[in-house]
């Protein structure tokens, strides 16, 4: 996905904040989830919530106020209990940020740690390519 850089996202340099990031990282991660066919908040509904239970970024080069950076997300990892997505943050040909996030499946009831959703479990192995067809989605 796309994401101009808006002023508020910026120091007085004119440099997206190290802060900003993770935003963005989220921004792509519920775009992701829309692949699956499930948008997150009827992920939600169904009763689950993923649980931000890490998260890993490297600064390479800084995006600044107008740009228009590109946000890539792919499922990394997906096992039992919880999942890994990777992110690169692009300005064109020029590597900005890369970065992932480590998640947990938690019941909406009682927030407890829980297997992969059965309902979830076939579209999101699809779009983590584990069924033999697509490694990821560029949202």
């Amino acid at each position: 996905m796309e994401v101009e850089v808006r002023y508020a996202e910026t120091d007085q340099m004119g440099v997206v904040h190290h802060a900003v990031y993770p935003i963005w990282f989220e921004l792509a991660r519920t775009r992701l989830c829309e692949a699956t066919g499930y948008h997150y908040s009827e992920i939600e509904k169904l009763g689950y919530r993923l649980m931000v239970t890490g998260i890993d970024i490297a600064y390479r080069r800084p995006a600044r106020y107008g740009d228009t950076v590109e946000i890539r997300c792919r499922i990394a990892r997906l096992g039992s209990r919880g999942l890994r997505f990777d992110y690169d943050i692009l300005r064109g040909r020029d590597r900005l940020a890369r970065g992932s996030t480590e998640h947990v499946w938690l019941e909406v009831d009682n927030n407890k740690v829980c297997r992969l959703p059965r309902p979830l479990a076939e579209p999101f192995r699809r779009v983590a390519g584990q069924d033999g067809t697509v490694s990821g989605v560029d949202p």
